[in-house]
């Protein structure tokens, strides 16, 4: 999911020993009048809907496609974008009805098929995409997607098109809030170029959202332009963005305080303190559905093996979470009391204290806890982080300061910066990493469901420590089937429950979303998720 003002040269003169801030350097550059220059990271992968679980790649993910709903981007409720209509009369299958005028920015027409195929490659183990697990309760989704194996299918058997404006779906168990879930963009349409020409879709991906994509250079920046025959109600009130790639986060908001960035979302730690006094109302800082944890490595058996869980939970009790974020985070951080977050409150399922005493600051207990455990695997723990974005740097030292006076031994734990957000992602996805490394998850829609299943259910799309439990999977399962939203809140209490005893990660605080922008635009806001609602933004 940032002083005082330089003059350029100086400015200038710094970005140029850092090498993401070279695009910053050109006052109102390549942007132009009407486009938003704004702060960005690379992606992790090339751009897809099922294969973008991150936020970098999400954020473009977001202005170029629509999809069956879509997220408010003040109250983030679930709201009809595309579809017309969901009908269901059992929670279990589902007839979607499409609006008429949708098309994608190359012309071809948005219809039942656009959809059907899309989820159908998104599920296909063969396509190796990472979103692949939202589909699986789609019937038929273990023949395309088996644990091990072959595909024995290559379509779902729960997706069927009826007409241009009509499809249907068939899950495997009932899933009373399936319908909510569709906003997110791993259910986006795609449109016949992909399959036809993959390899120059990628290139230049084409969508149907308020923008289109003009050119990306990795390390420097990516141009977007408004889409002048878009057909939704959201179009964009500028001309454009310019996203411009930053490997530190300091010289982001020294280039907005200069005059030559729009946009930073990532207010540096450092600058917290100052960013009221440099910006005014152009600073933004409000609650978002984002938590920070450090996950534990399951895959690794020296962390998996048995007693280890009083460790996980000792090195927790060890961290001051109160502490570090009065100390660093100037009220844009609460310390976590649970796994999700404060911003779905009670109809979402947010339910403060679940994690219990294992969340709460104990030194005394903290260690006895790991003593009981056997230990810190080989005597220390290394925390890894990317230290790009997000002033990582800073809080993984604070946690490690915590953990070193509570244990009485300043070497217990160290850290492991690394540069690029990009690499620590690759470290991540390739299980390189054998000691906690940091997540940060930001929702993809505000149910409690969305922090938990994807997280921590066997082998889920996003559960990269490899954390499994079969009561836990079990209690989603039910949660998901449940008619009533209440009653399954429940059941999702008690698997965090689960969490709570297993630590497979320790939770360490709800993020607010932070921004500052420049006087030269206007009407700047971020959604639920933290991210910047780019097409409202006015240039001028």
């Amino acid at each position: 999911m940032r002083g005082a003002t330089r003059a350029r040269w100086a400015v200038c003169a710094l970005s140029v020993v850092l090498a993401a801030a070279a695009a910053g350097c050109g006052g109102g550059g390549s942007g132009g009048s009407g486009v938003v220059r704004a702060s960005w990271g690379d992606p992790q992968n090339q751009l897809e809907p099922a294969n973008t679980n991150e936020v970098q790649g999400g954020k473009v993910l977001a202005m170029i496609f629509r999809g069956l709903k879509r997220y408010d981007p003040r109250s983030g409720a679930a709201e009809n974008m595309l579809a017309d209509k969901i009908e269901t009369s059992d929670q279990q299958n589902f007839t979607i009805t499409l609006k008429d005028g949708w098309t994608f920015s190359n012309g071809e027409k948005v219809t039942s098929k656009s959809f059907v195929d899309a989820w159908n490659y998104a599920a296909l183990v063969d396509n190796k995409q990472k979103n692949a697990s939202f589909f699986e309760y789609v019937d038929g989704y273990d023949k395309v997607h088996p644990a091990s194996g072959r595909a024995t299918a290559r379509t779902l058997s729960g997706l069927a098109v009826k007409d241009d404006k009509t499809f249907t779906v068939r899950l495997r168990t009932k899933f009373s809030t399936w319908p909510d879930t569709l906003g997110y963009t791993a259910y986006a349409p795609l449109p016949r170029a992909f399959f036809d020409d993959h390899a120059a879709w990628l290139k230049k991906p084409v969508g149907n959202g308020p923008y289109t994509i003009d050119s990306y250079a990795k390390g420097s920046a990516m141009k977007l332009t408004r889409w002048e025959g878009y057909p939704g109600d959201d179009k964009a009130k500028n001309s454009g963005v310019e996203l411009r790639v930053y490997t530190d986060n300091n010289t982001a908001y020294t280039d907005l305080q200069a005059g030559n960035l729009d946009l930073v979302d990532d207010i540096p730690s450092t600058q917290l303190k100052n960013a009221k006094a440099d910006l005014g109302d152009r600073y933004l800082n409000q609650p978002a559905g984002i938590i920070q944890t450090l996950v534990f490595p399951m895959y690794d058996p020296k962390w998996s093996k048995s007693g280890m869980e009083k460790v996980r939970r000792g090195l927790s009790m060890a961290i001051n979470r109160q502490q570090i974020t009065d100390q660093i985070y100037q009220k844009t951080r609460t310390p976590a009391t649970d796994w999700t977050s404060p911003a779905l409150g009670n109809q979402g399922g947010y339910k403060s204290g679940l994690c219990g005493d294992a969340c709460t600051f104990d030194a005394a207990s903290a260690k006895k806890l790991i003593q009981d455990g056997g230990g810190l695997p080989g005597g220390r723990i290394t925390l890894t982080s990317n230290v790009d974005t997000g002033s990582h740097r800073v809080w993984m030292d604070a946690v490690c300061n915590s953990i070193n006076s509570a244990l009485g031994n300043d070497k217990a734990c160290i850290v492991n910066p690394v540069g690029t957000f990009a690499d620590f992602r690759n470290q991540i996805s390739e299980q390189r990493l054998s000691n906690p490394f940091r997540s940060g998850w930001q929702m993809d829609y505000p149910l409690i469901q969305n922090f938990l299943q994807p997280l921590y259910y066997t082998d889920a799309s996003s559960n990269y420590g490899k954390f499994s439990d079969p009561q836990f999977d079990k209690l989603v399962d039910e949660a998901n089937a449940d008619g009533s939203q209440d009653a399954a809140n429940d059941r999702f209490h008690e698997a965090e429950r689960i969490l709570a005893r297993q630590m497979p990660a320790i939770p360490l605080w709800y993020q607010n979303g932070s921004a500052g922008y420049s006087d030269r635009i206007s009407d700047v806001t971020l959604n639920p998720f933290s991210v910047p609602v780019y097409e409202q933004i006015k240039v001028g």
